[in-house]
């Protein structure tokens, strides 16, 4: 297993046919102490992994919020929302199945983001990522990706897969930025700067 880098460049996935990225983090009670503290670790706190497909610059497909398979046909699918952190393991799982995207997509970026309203990366902790290879059918972890999330902002594009040619590649972005709560086009033009 190894850690991925932006210093590191591009990460080659020839031979990998199906990818996952997952989220993992813990709730905090941030600041609060005593009964508030108590109460914001059992809620818990909204993240949110989401991955946006792009034609080139334009965005035209998202998995995760409530877009499960935003393709139709299994190529780009969303574990589902975790609303609060809690569990063993990954939080929220992106898969791509290369081999069935739409040939019209060219790159496919990974955000991490405190969407919701209320949500923030502060009141997480322990939040990791984790690159699987998923081909033959079981996911065997390749890599780590270790964000910077020490800032006041609300999004961060940790990573994107890259089509050249006839194989794709994965480099970690790395990025943090502010997306408006709530606001899909928001989170959509954040992950075309990326």
């Amino acid at each position: 297993m190894i850690t991925l880098t932006k210093e590191g460049g591009p990460a080659d996935l020839d031979g990998v046919t199906h990818l996952s990225i997952g989220v993992s983090w813990d709730p905090t009670a941030g600041s609060s102490g005593g009964v508030l503290g108590k109460l914001r670790r059992k809620t818990g706190t909204d993240l949110d992994l989401i991955a946006v497909a792009l034609q080139g610059g334009d965005p035209v497909r998202l998995a995760g919020l409530d877009s499960l398979d935003p393709m139709g046909n299994g190529s780009l699918l969303h574990s589902g929302d975790n609303q609060t952190g809690h569990g063993d393991g990954d939080d929220e799982t992106v898969t791509v199945e290369f081999a069935r995207l739409p040939s019209v997509i060219t790159s496919i970026v990974f955000v991490a983001a405190a969407y919701k309203k209320g949500s923030s990366f502060q009141k997480a902790r322990n939040i990791s990522f984790k690159v699987y290879d998923a081909t033959g059918g079981s996911s065997e972890q390749v890599a780590d990706i270790w964000p910077s999330l020490l800032s006041q902002d609300n999004g961060c594009a940790v990573a994107k897969a890259v089509r050249t040619g006839g194989t794709w590649k994965l480099e970690v972005v790395n990025e943090t930025g502010k997306i408006k709560q709530g606001d899909e086009h928001a989170l959509m033009r954040f992950a075309v700067s990326k």
